[in-house]
């Protein structure tokens, strides 16, 4: 089985502050640093660190952002499936404040011109089983049209509707799993309690919604119960990225056939490990860490 993550990539710059800056206030930054980043590029590359076989697609511009993107994306996939189209490449710019709090500001002209089904070969790359994630960053009804196509193929689905649009409901409809945070669950929902929330969402369509709660772990609910996984130990230095890894270690773990309650808890540790390092895409757990976390986990389901 292959993860397909469909979404977007984009340059991050990291602003590291005291405090976030007032209306009309320019600061200036303890540190700065740029990487490469994205919400598809982030849970593709965890996806990819967990051993699973993961196609990577996302467009970018022709600049050198572009190129900075390829060079630094090549060594975790088999192959660039990035179109290239004439427009910027995408750029975010995140703050983040002592207490590790983010904000982050994105633009996102390549994410919102690209069409999977159209300027990529995703149609015929889908196989009965393969695990297709999506994110909020493309436009909604090309997001709709790639959960649905990749539904009717046999794959299962998982959408993770962030960012959301405003004043917007996400289609919920062709998603086998659905991973929001406690205010994306409540801003669809509008239930703030998060079992209400993930049980709104089913009412939606969603075959089962998975609520991250932070340093609190996360609610797993499905049509039949609702499982409440602990959070791992964490130092926090940043959690911006950690919702990313989680998702895209999540569907790795799916793909090599681990059961979902498993790939959960080796999602949560995960998340641990990345909140406590600076950056996105920089915080994802290694190849070898995201193994020694799936083996602890096998060991404490077979003791």
């Amino acid at each position: 089985m292959r993860v397909h993550v469909v979404g977007n990539v984009c340059i991050d710059t990291t602003f590291r502050l005291g405090r976030f800056a007032r209306p009309g206030e320019t600061l200036n930054a303890d540190s700065h640093a740029d990487g490469v980043g994205g919400k598809g590029a982030n849970q593709a590359v965890a996806a990819a660190r967990t051993g699973a076989k993961v196609d990577f697609l996302a467009a970018t511009g022709k600049d050198l952002a572009a190129t900075i993107i390829r060079d630094l994306l090549q060594p975790e996939f088999d192959e660039d499936l990035m179109p290239a189209i004439d427009l910027p490449t995408d750029r975010s710019t995140i703050m983040v404040d002592m207490a590790a709090e983010n904000v982050i500001v994105s633009g996102v002209a390549c994410a919102q011109a690209f069409e999977p089904l159209r300027d990529t070969d995703l149609e015929r790359s889908i196989r009965t089983g393969d695990i297709v994630v999506l994110q909020g960053n493309l436009r909604e009804d090309v997001t709709a049209d790639c959960l649905r196509f990749a539904k009717a193929s046999g794959a299962t689905t998982l959408f993770n509707p962030s960012p959301l649009a405003p004043a917007s409901t996400p289609d919920l409809s062709n998603a086998d799993i659905v991973i929001v945070n406690e205010g994306e669950a409540e801003a669809i929902s509008g239930h703030a309690e998060p079992l209400s929330a993930a049980k709104d969402l089913l009412t939606r369509g969603a075959g089962t919604v998975i609520v991250t709660l932070g340093a609190h772990g996360c609610l797993v609910v499905d049509h039949r119960l609702a499982d409440r996984v602990a959070g791992a130990a964490a130092t926090v230095v940043d959690t911006s990225g950690a919702g990313d890894v989680f998702c895209g270690c999540v569907a790795g773990c799916l793909a090599q056939r681990i059961p979902l309650g498993q790939a959960v808890r080796i999602a949560t540790a995960a998340a641990a490990l990345s909140v406590g390092r600076s950056g996105t895409m920089q915080s994802c757990p290694s190849l070898q860490e995201m193994a020694h976390l799936i083996d602890m986990e096998m060991e404490t389901e077979n003791a």
